[in-house]
């Protein structure tokens, strides 16, 4: 693990645990409200076919620094690209989970894409999480609204809850708990801060920026990001 200081003197914390990867980088963003750590398995597959790996914290969750503000879409992708610039990543593959699918696209619309050469959206919140006038997708604004009060007086029940929502199929409870525990080592000021951002931000014109082959996966069975934004993001992206 490294740390990378952003220009409003934030630590992102990177890990770049294959530099030496003789295939292409990929780099991959995690989601609301876990950690770079939610990537574990993917990596270990990815590093055995020789790819280097790069995962990082967004600011406020993980190992990364925990600022009292600074957690909007435009901020966290300016920290992504400082990453990008630091590391002097060229041609990779930019990856993002959730909210952090909506963050790679804010970084594709505001640095045109700055060395990213595909995209890759897993079950992205974007353009827009909720529902709001000429935009009937996504989920309604009190759900967000809801998460937001349980992150702001019982974070842990969020925690345990959301852990059960990841997933179409059982899983151990032990897998659920890890996920819980991941949830939990975030700054409960950036969870709330971004759950707002999850709620308030308005993505949709990042979708035609983006102008590099684009992969959309997403679960039609998904219970956090409705699969029908998926469809979204294949027509509003000219290449996906």
């Amino acid at each position: 693990m490294q740390y990378v200081r952003t220009d409003d003197n934030v630590k992102i914390a990177v890990y770049d645990q294959n530099p030496g990867g003789c295939c292409e980088t990929i780099l991959m963003i995690h989601g609301w409200p876990l950690a770079a750590a939610m990537y574990e398995y993917q990596k270990e597959a990815l590093f055995k076919a020789g790819y280097r790996v790069i995962t990082l914290d967004l600011r406020g969750f993980g190992r990364s620094d925990a600022p009292a503000c600074g957690y909007t879409y435009d901020r966290m992708a300016a920290d992504i690209y400082t990453v990008v610039r630091c590391l002097n990543l060229r041609g990779f593959t930019l990856v993002g989970f959730s909210m952090g699918g909506a963050i790679v696209l804010r970084y594709m619309a505001r640095y045109n894409g700055y060395g990213v050469k595909k995209l890759a959206l897993l079950a992205a919140a974007a353009p827009t999480l909720t529902q709001r006038p000429g935009y009937p997708y996504g989920v309604p604004r009190s759900a967000i609204d809801q998460w937001i009060e349980q992150a702001s007086t019982d974070r842990p029940k969020l925690a345990a809850d959301f852990g059960q929502m990841l997933f179409a199929c059982p899983q151990s409870p032990e897998l659920i708990s890890w996920l819980g525990d991941l949830s939990l080592e975030a700054s409960g000021v950036a969870t709330v801060a971004t759950a707002r951002a999850l709620r308030d931000e308005d993505g949709r014109a990042d979708l035609r920026k983006v102008r590099v082959p684009t992969g959309i996966f997403h679960g039609k069975k998904d219970r956090i990001v409705p699969y029908e934004l998926a469809l979204v993001q294949q027509e509003g992206i000219p290449c996906a």
